[in-house]
């Protein structure tokens, strides 16, 4: 099964867009949009699908990068994690969570508060350095 990830910043960079888990797993806590590729989907067009369907941000409203893939074997799982930065200032809506704007100097480490047993710490540094090197 392949499962996406998205990282959204805003236009000015300085937030990022995080939804509240209404159910299991990691309910209560923030995690990034995403969801399921469906059968035959690529998986750059389903991170696209999902990002529309969860926030209403559309395909030319930002340009998503493939960062990396987390694949777990035991449950036939990868996860694809990409991300993108907004080119102007867009109203998200979704009913499936609740979408929030996040600061990017938070702890995305800390698991009192982000899904992903430590994941989402992980994703948010390797974008950091993926900035640092070609921004």
């Amino acid at each position: 099964m392949i499962l996406n990830v998205i990282a959204v910043f805003d236009r000015t960079r300085e937030k990022c867009l995080f939804c509240k888990r209404r159910k299991d797993p990691y309910k209560g806590l923030y995690n990034f949009v995403g969801g399921k590729a469906e059968d035959g989907e690529d998986g750059l067009h389903a991170a696209y699908r999902e990002l529309y369907e969860e926030t209403g941000i559309k395909q030319e409203d930002i340009q998503l990068i493939h960062l990396m893939d987390f694949t777990y074997w035991l449950y036939d799982e990868t996860v694809e994690v990409y991300f993108g930065y907004l080119d102007k200032d867009i109203e998200v809506y979704g009913d499936e969570n609740e979408l929030l704007w996040l600061d990017r100097e938070r702890d995305f480490f800390s698991m009192e508060e982000f899904a992903g047993e430590g994941n989402i710490g992980h994703i948010m540094e390797h974008i950091r350095m993926y900035e640092r090197n070609n921004i």
